[in-house]
Protein backbone atom coordinates (compact mmCIF):
# COMPACT_ATOMS: atom_id res chain seq x y z
CA UNK A 1 0.00 0.00 0.00
CA UNK A 2 3.50 2.17 0.64
CA UNK A 3 4.22 2.14 -2.46
CA UNK A 4 0.47 3.04 -3.80
CA UNK A 5 0.96 6.07 -1.88
CA UNK A 6 4.02 7.23 -2.80
CA UNK A 7 3.10 7.08 -6.47
CA UNK A 8 0.09 9.26 -5.82
CA UNK A 9 1.83 12.01 -4.00
CA UNK A 10 4.59 12.10 -6.58
CA UNK A 11 1.95 11.81 -9.69
CA UNK A 12 0.29 14.69 -7.93
CA UNK A 13 3.18 17.00 -7.84
CA UNK A 14 4.53 16.40 -11.16
CA UNK A 15 0.79 16.98 -12.72
CA UNK A 16 0.56 19.89 -10.56
CA UNK A 17 4.16 21.68 -11.69
CA UNK A 18 3.01 20.74 -15.28
CA UNK A 19 -0.55 22.34 -14.94
CA UNK A 20 1.48 25.03 -12.90
CA UNK A 21 4.02 26.13 -15.91
CA UNK A 22 0.88 25.50 -18.61
CA UNK A 23 -1.50 28.25 -16.48
CA UNK A 24 0.54 30.85 -14.58
CA UNK A 25 -1.18 32.64 -12.38
CA UNK A 26 -4.61 30.90 -12.92
CA UNK A 27 -6.68 28.64 -10.31
CA UNK A 28 -5.79 25.39 -10.64
CA UNK A 29 -7.69 22.17 -9.64
CA UNK A 30 -8.01 18.19 -10.29
CA UNK A 31 -7.93 14.66 -8.59
CA UNK A 32 -4.41 12.80 -8.58
CA UNK A 33 -5.85 9.91 -7.55
CA UNK A 34 -8.61 9.76 -10.11
CA UNK A 35 -6.74 9.80 -13.42
CA UNK A 36 -3.91 7.53 -11.41
CA UNK A 37 -6.95 4.99 -10.67
CA UNK A 38 -7.93 5.62 -14.45
CA UNK A 39 -4.58 5.63 -16.36
CA UNK A 40 -4.13 2.37 -14.01
CA UNK A 41 -6.99 0.86 -15.86
CA UNK A 42 -5.06 1.52 -19.68
CA UNK A 43 -2.38 0.10 -18.12
CA UNK A 44 -3.66 -2.87 -17.08
CA UNK A 45 -4.20 -3.54 -21.20
CA UNK A 46 -0.95 -1.71 -21.90
CA UNK A 47 2.05 -3.84 -23.06
CA UNK A 48 5.94 -3.71 -23.84
CA UNK A 49 7.11 0.22 -24.02
CA UNK A 50 4.22 2.00 -23.88
CA UNK A 51 3.49 0.18 -20.68
CA UNK A 52 7.11 0.82 -19.37
CA UNK A 53 6.02 4.50 -20.19
CA UNK A 54 3.05 4.40 -18.22
CA UNK A 55 4.72 3.06 -15.35
CA UNK A 56 7.25 5.41 -15.08
CA UNK A 57 5.10 8.40 -15.63
CA UNK A 58 2.88 6.93 -12.91
CA UNK A 59 5.56 6.19 -10.68
CA UNK A 60 5.07 2.99 -10.70
CA UNK A 61 8.41 1.82 -12.34
CA UNK A 62 10.29 1.08 -8.56
CA UNK A 63 7.38 -1.56 -7.72
CA UNK A 64 7.60 -3.06 -11.74
CA UNK A 65 7.79 -6.41 -10.71
CA UNK A 66 4.53 -5.86 -9.24
CA UNK A 67 2.90 -4.73 -12.12
CA UNK A 68 4.27 -7.46 -15.07
CA UNK A 69 1.77 -10.46 -15.63
CA UNK A 70 3.20 -13.89 -14.50
CA UNK A 71 1.34 -15.00 -17.46
CA UNK A 72 -0.47 -13.58 -20.40
CA UNK A 73 -2.95 -15.83 -21.27
CA UNK A 74 -3.66 -16.30 -17.65
CA UNK A 75 -7.56 -15.57 -16.80
CA UNK A 76 -6.77 -14.81 -13.52
CA UNK A 77 -6.82 -10.83 -12.45
CA UNK A 78 -4.64 -11.80 -9.51
CA UNK A 79 -1.56 -12.19 -11.51
CA UNK A 80 -2.14 -8.44 -13.44
CA UNK A 81 0.45 -7.35 -10.81
CA UNK A 82 -0.26 -6.03 -7.01
CA UNK A 83 -0.45 -2.56 -7.86
CA UNK A 84 -3.85 -3.05 -9.63
CA UNK A 85 -5.66 -5.27 -6.77
CA UNK A 86 -4.08 -2.28 -4.23
CA UNK A 87 -6.00 -0.25 -5.78
CA UNK A 88 -9.06 -2.11 -4.96
CA UNK A 89 -8.47 -2.40 -1.71
CA UNK A 90 -7.46 1.46 -1.07
CA UNK A 91 -10.88 2.80 -2.93
CA UNK A 92 -12.85 0.57 -0.87
CA UNK A 93 -11.29 2.00 2.18
CA UNK A 94 -11.61 5.01 1.01
CA UNK A 95 -15.00 4.97 -0.40
CA UNK A 96 -16.82 3.48 2.89
CA UNK A 97 -20.58 3.43 1.83
CA UNK A 98 -21.76 4.52 5.01
CA UNK A 99 -19.20 7.31 6.03
CA UNK A 100 -19.85 10.63 6.41
CA UNK A 101 -19.44 12.06 2.83
CA UNK A 102 -20.35 11.15 -0.42
CA UNK A 103 -17.55 10.39 -2.64
CA UNK A 104 -17.95 8.60 -6.48
CA UNK A 105 -15.06 8.10 -8.28
CA UNK A 106 -16.00 6.70 -11.66
CA UNK A 107 -13.52 5.80 -14.70
CA UNK A 108 -14.79 4.22 -18.45
CA UNK A 109 -13.16 3.48 -21.50
CA UNK A 110 -15.03 3.85 -25.06
CA UNK A 111 -13.88 2.39 -27.75
CA UNK A 112 -15.30 1.84 -31.11
CA UNK A 113 -17.13 -1.19 -31.77
CA UNK A 114 -14.69 -2.05 -34.94
CA UNK A 115 -12.79 -3.13 -31.51
CA UNK A 116 -13.19 -6.46 -30.12
CA UNK A 117 -12.04 -6.21 -25.92
CA UNK A 118 -10.31 -8.85 -25.07
CA UNK A 119 -12.52 -11.27 -23.02
CA UNK A 120 -9.60 -11.30 -19.86
CA UNK A 121 -9.70 -7.44 -20.12
CA UNK A 122 -13.21 -7.15 -19.40
CA UNK A 123 -12.82 -9.92 -16.76
CA UNK A 124 -9.99 -8.34 -14.93
CA UNK A 125 -10.91 -4.48 -15.74
CA UNK A 126 -14.35 -5.17 -14.30
CA UNK A 127 -12.89 -7.33 -11.01
CA UNK A 128 -9.95 -4.16 -10.27
CA UNK A 129 -11.68 -1.39 -11.41
CA UNK A 130 -15.55 -2.03 -10.84
CA UNK A 131 -15.00 -0.54 -14.94
CA UNK A 132 -16.09 -2.23 -18.09
CA UNK A 133 -14.93 -0.54 -21.47
CA UNK A 134 -17.93 0.35 -23.17
CA UNK A 135 -18.15 0.28 -27.45
CA UNK A 136 -19.22 3.27 -28.45
CA UNK A 137 -19.95 3.94 -32.61
CA UNK A 138 -17.66 7.11 -32.94
CA UNK A 139 -17.41 7.01 -36.42
CA UNK A 140 -21.68 7.17 -37.66
CA UNK A 141 -22.47 8.56 -34.30
CA UNK A 142 -20.36 10.67 -32.82
CA UNK A 143 -22.25 13.83 -31.66
CA UNK A 144 -25.30 10.87 -29.76
CA UNK A 145 -21.82 9.11 -28.52
CA UNK A 146 -20.51 12.28 -27.33
CA UNK A 147 -24.11 13.34 -25.37
CA UNK A 148 -23.95 9.58 -24.19
CA UNK A 149 -20.58 9.85 -22.25
CA UNK A 150 -21.79 13.54 -21.42
CA UNK A 151 -24.67 12.03 -19.61
CA UNK A 152 -23.33 9.39 -17.75
CA UNK A 153 -20.64 11.50 -16.20
CA UNK A 154 -23.56 13.51 -15.08
CA UNK A 155 -24.83 10.80 -13.44
CA UNK A 156 -21.68 9.95 -11.82
CA UNK A 157 -21.47 13.64 -10.33
CA UNK A 158 -24.15 14.69 -8.42
CA UNK A 159 -25.00 16.98 -11.67
CA UNK A 160 -21.74 18.60 -11.07
CA UNK A 161 -19.90 18.06 -13.60
CA UNK A 162 -21.97 18.43 -17.30
CA UNK A 163 -20.85 18.80 -20.96
CA UNK A 164 -17.49 17.09 -20.25
CA UNK A 165 -17.12 17.03 -23.60
CA UNK A 166 -17.85 20.00 -25.79
CA UNK A 167 -19.59 19.97 -29.03
CA UNK A 168 -16.91 18.31 -31.77
CA UNK A 169 -14.42 17.16 -28.89
CA UNK A 170 -15.44 13.42 -30.23
CA UNK A 171 -14.87 13.19 -33.62
CA UNK A 172 -15.33 9.92 -36.32
CA UNK A 173 -11.30 9.72 -35.96
CA UNK A 174 -11.77 8.81 -32.11
CA UNK A 175 -10.31 5.45 -31.56
CA UNK A 176 -10.76 5.10 -27.85
CA UNK A 177 -12.02 7.83 -25.17
CA UNK A 178 -10.71 7.73 -21.29
CA UNK A 179 -13.33 9.67 -19.30
CA UNK A 180 -12.93 9.53 -15.74
CA UNK A 181 -15.18 11.29 -13.04
CA UNK A 182 -15.20 11.83 -9.12
CA UNK A 183 -17.15 13.50 -6.87
CA UNK A 184 -16.75 14.46 -3.48
CA UNK A 185 -18.90 16.17 -0.71
CA UNK A 186 -17.94 16.20 2.21
CA UNK A 187 -18.87 18.42 5.96
CA UNK A 188 -16.36 20.21 8.11
CA UNK A 189 -16.30 18.79 11.81
CA UNK A 190 -16.48 22.36 12.50
CA UNK A 191 -19.12 24.23 10.76
CA UNK A 192 -18.28 28.60 10.07
CA UNK A 193 -20.97 30.18 10.62
CA UNK A 194 -22.31 32.20 7.65
CA UNK A 195 -23.17 35.53 9.72
CA UNK A 196 -19.37 35.11 10.97
CA UNK A 197 -18.52 35.51 6.85
CA UNK A 198 -17.47 39.09 5.68
CA UNK A 199 -16.15 40.74 2.60
CA UNK A 200 -12.54 41.04 2.93
CA UNK A 201 -9.78 41.55 0.19
CA UNK A 202 -7.62 39.09 -1.30
CA UNK A 203 -4.64 39.70 -2.45
CA UNK A 204 -4.04 39.13 -6.02
CA UNK A 205 -0.18 40.71 -6.70
CA UNK A 206 1.86 43.27 -6.53
CA UNK A 207 -1.25 46.08 -5.30
CA UNK A 208 -3.54 43.93 -6.63
CA UNK A 209 -6.72 43.01 -5.06
CA UNK A 210 -10.31 41.83 -5.09
CA UNK A 211 -13.01 41.62 -2.77
CA UNK A 212 -14.28 38.00 -1.22
CA UNK A 213 -16.49 36.27 0.71
CA UNK A 214 -14.45 35.62 3.82
CA UNK A 215 -15.77 32.78 6.30
CA UNK A 216 -14.15 33.02 9.88
CA UNK A 217 -14.21 30.62 12.54
CA UNK A 218 -12.25 30.15 16.04
CA UNK A 219 -11.33 26.89 16.90
CA UNK A 220 -8.69 23.96 17.95
CA UNK A 221 -7.33 23.19 14.57
CA UNK A 222 -4.40 20.94 13.51
CA UNK A 223 -0.80 23.71 12.51
CA UNK A 224 2.32 23.98 11.61
CA UNK A 225 4.49 26.98 10.88
CA UNK A 226 7.83 26.39 8.51
CA UNK A 227 10.38 28.60 8.40
CA UNK A 228 11.73 28.73 5.43
CA UNK A 229 9.42 29.20 2.81
CA UNK A 230 7.91 31.20 5.67
CA UNK A 231 4.31 29.41 6.33
CA UNK A 232 1.20 28.01 8.17
CA UNK A 233 0.24 24.80 7.49
CA UNK A 234 -3.15 24.62 8.33
CA UNK A 235 -5.30 21.15 8.61
CA UNK A 236 -9.29 21.35 8.48
CA UNK A 237 -10.81 18.16 9.40
CA UNK A 238 -14.39 17.00 7.66
CA UNK A 239 -16.88 15.31 10.18
CA UNK A 240 -15.54 12.03 11.79
CA UNK A 241 -11.75 12.76 10.63
CA UNK A 242 -11.48 10.35 7.62
CA UNK A 243 -10.78 13.32 4.84
CA UNK A 244 -9.45 16.66 5.74
CA UNK A 245 -8.06 19.86 4.24
CA UNK A 246 -4.58 21.24 4.04
CA UNK A 247 -3.52 24.41 3.12
CA UNK A 248 -0.32 25.66 2.79
CA UNK A 249 -0.15 29.85 2.95
CA UNK A 250 2.76 31.65 2.54
CA UNK A 251 3.11 34.42 5.05
CA UNK A 252 5.36 38.03 5.86
CA UNK A 253 7.35 38.78 2.66
CA UNK A 254 7.15 34.80 1.30
CA UNK A 255 5.43 34.02 -2.13
CA UNK A 256 3.48 30.92 -3.28
CA UNK A 257 6.15 30.79 -6.23
CA UNK A 258 8.92 30.38 -3.61
CA UNK A 259 6.45 27.90 -2.00
CA UNK A 260 5.94 26.38 -5.30
CA UNK A 261 9.96 26.32 -5.68
CA UNK A 262 10.39 24.48 -3.43
CA UNK A 263 7.60 21.38 -3.20
CA UNK A 264 8.54 18.21 -3.85
CA UNK A 265 7.90 14.78 -2.13
CA UNK A 266 10.22 15.10 0.65
CA UNK A 267 9.07 18.76 1.21
CA UNK A 268 5.81 17.96 1.13
CA UNK A 269 5.59 14.96 3.62
CA UNK A 270 8.11 16.90 5.80
CA UNK A 271 5.38 20.23 6.13
CA UNK A 272 2.46 18.55 6.20
CA UNK A 273 3.32 15.55 8.78
CA UNK A 274 1.00 14.83 11.45
CA UNK A 275 4.43 15.26 14.25
CA UNK A 276 5.00 18.55 12.95
CA UNK A 277 1.27 19.69 12.99
CA UNK A 278 0.24 20.85 16.80
CA UNK A 279 -3.38 21.24 17.84
CA UNK A 280 -3.61 25.07 18.58
CA UNK A 281 -6.30 27.39 19.37
CA UNK A 282 -6.81 29.26 15.50
CA UNK A 283 -8.60 31.98 14.14
CA UNK A 284 -9.32 30.71 11.02
CA UNK A 285 -9.90 33.18 7.92
CA UNK A 286 -11.03 31.11 4.69
CA UNK A 287 -12.03 32.70 1.60
CA UNK A 288 -15.49 31.36 0.06
CA UNK A 289 -14.97 29.96 -3.19
CA UNK A 290 -16.05 27.64 -6.18
CA UNK A 291 -13.77 26.24 -9.07
CA UNK A 292 -14.66 24.27 -12.47
CA UNK A 293 -11.80 23.71 -14.50
CA UNK A 294 -11.42 21.16 -17.39
CA UNK A 295 -8.13 19.63 -18.69
CA UNK A 296 -7.37 17.96 -21.88
CA UNK A 297 -4.58 15.89 -20.67
CA UNK A 298 -3.07 14.21 -24.00
CA UNK A 299 -0.89 16.97 -24.04
CA UNK A 300 0.51 17.07 -20.60
CA UNK A 301 0.63 13.50 -20.13
CA UNK A 302 3.34 13.72 -23.58
CA UNK A 303 5.51 16.26 -21.67
CA UNK A 304 5.87 13.97 -18.61
CA UNK A 305 6.86 10.60 -20.93
CA UNK A 306 3.97 9.31 -21.72
CA UNK A 307 3.70 8.86 -25.36
CA UNK A 308 3.23 5.77 -27.03
CA UNK A 309 -0.22 4.92 -25.81
CA UNK A 310 -1.60 8.00 -27.82
CA UNK A 311 0.38 7.20 -31.18
CA UNK A 312 -1.41 5.20 -33.46
CA UNK A 313 1.81 3.24 -34.76
CA UNK A 314 3.66 2.69 -31.96
CA UNK A 315 0.66 2.09 -29.11
CA UNK A 316 0.90 -1.41 -27.83
CA UNK A 317 -2.62 -1.83 -25.80
CA UNK A 318 -2.92 -5.55 -27.14
CA UNK A 319 -3.90 -6.57 -23.29
CA UNK A 320 -7.17 -4.63 -24.06
CA UNK A 321 -7.08 -6.12 -27.69
CA UNK A 322 -5.77 -7.24 -30.85
CA UNK A 323 -6.62 -5.12 -33.29
CA UNK A 324 -4.40 -3.10 -35.02
CA UNK A 325 -3.92 0.90 -34.39
CA UNK A 326 -5.95 0.47 -31.16
CA UNK A 327 -4.23 3.90 -29.39
CA UNK A 328 -6.01 6.67 -26.58
CA UNK A 329 -7.18 9.54 -28.73
CA UNK A 330 -8.33 11.48 -25.71
CA UNK A 331 -7.85 12.25 -22.07
CA UNK A 332 -10.30 14.57 -20.51
CA UNK A 333 -10.21 15.58 -16.65
CA UNK A 334 -12.53 17.94 -15.39
CA UNK A 335 -12.97 18.68 -11.94
CA UNK A 336 -15.38 20.63 -9.75
CA UNK A 337 -14.60 22.15 -6.37
CA UNK A 338 -17.21 23.93 -3.57
CA UNK A 339 -16.02 25.60 0.02
CA UNK A 340 -18.17 27.10 1.71
CA UNK A 341 -19.51 27.69 5.75
CA UNK A 342 -21.18 23.85 5.49
CA UNK A 343 -17.75 21.99 4.21
CA UNK A 344 -16.63 21.25 0.81
CA UNK A 345 -18.40 19.91 -2.39
CA UNK A 346 -16.05 18.86 -5.09
CA UNK A 347 -15.94 16.59 -7.79
CA UNK A 348 -10.65 16.73 -7.84
CA UNK A 349 10.08 16.62 8.83
CA UNK A 350 11.91 17.29 11.31
CA UNK A 351 15.45 19.18 11.31
CA UNK A 352 16.03 23.18 10.64
CA UNK A 353 13.21 23.93 7.93
CA UNK A 354 10.82 22.90 10.44
CA UNK A 355 10.12 24.76 13.75
CA UNK A 356 7.11 25.59 16.49
CA UNK A 357 7.86 28.47 17.41
CA UNK A 358 6.67 30.09 21.02
CA UNK A 359 2.93 31.33 19.38
CA UNK A 360 0.41 33.31 20.97
CA UNK A 361 -2.68 32.11 22.77
CA UNK A 362 -4.59 31.73 19.97
CA UNK A 363 -3.12 32.05 16.10
CA UNK A 364 -4.26 33.63 13.34
CA UNK A 365 -4.73 31.91 9.55
CA UNK A 366 -5.94 34.84 7.32
CA UNK A 367 -5.82 33.17 4.13
CA UNK A 368 -6.36 36.37 2.00
CA UNK A 369 -3.66 36.04 -0.34
CA UNK A 370 -3.48 32.73 -2.55
CA UNK A 371 -2.19 29.41 -1.52
CA UNK A 372 -2.48 25.73 -1.98
CA UNK A 373 -4.66 23.08 -0.88
CA UNK A 374 -5.10 19.01 -0.91
CA UNK A 375 -8.19 17.12 0.16
CA UNK A 376 -6.57 13.78 2.08
CA UNK A 377 -7.88 10.49 2.98
CA UNK A 378 -5.89 10.54 6.58
CA UNK A 379 -5.90 7.25 7.28
CA UNK A 380 -3.96 5.96 4.04
CA UNK A 381 -2.29 9.21 3.83
CA UNK A 382 -3.68 9.76 0.07
CA UNK A 383 -4.00 12.82 -1.95
CA UNK A 384 -7.50 12.72 -3.56
CA UNK A 385 -7.61 16.62 -5.15
CA UNK A 386 -5.38 19.27 -5.21
CA UNK A 387 -5.37 22.72 -5.91
CA UNK A 388 -4.42 26.25 -6.01
CA UNK A 389 -6.48 29.17 -5.09
CA UNK A 390 -5.00 32.20 -6.92
CA UNK A 391 -7.99 34.53 -7.10
CA UNK A 392 -11.17 33.12 -5.56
Amino acid sequence: MDSLRAANVEFCLDMFKELNNNNVGDNIFFSPLSLLYALSMVLLGARGHSAEQMEKVLHFNHVAESLKPQSEDSAKCSQAGRIHSEFRVLLSQINQPHSNYMLSIANRLYGTQAVAFQQQYLNCSEKLYQARPQAVDFQQAPEETRQTINAWVESKTNGKITNLFGKGTIDPSSVMVLVNAIYFKGQWQSKFQERETTKAPFQLSEGKSVSVDMMYQTGTFKLAFVREPRMQVLELPYVDNTLSLTILLPVGTATLGQVEKQLNVKTFDQWTSSSNMMQRDVEVHLPRFKLEITYEMNSLLKSLGMTDVFNQVKADLSGISPAKGLHLSKVIHKSYVDVNEEGTEAASATGDNLTVKRLPIRAQFMANRPFLFFIRHRDTNTILFCGKLASP
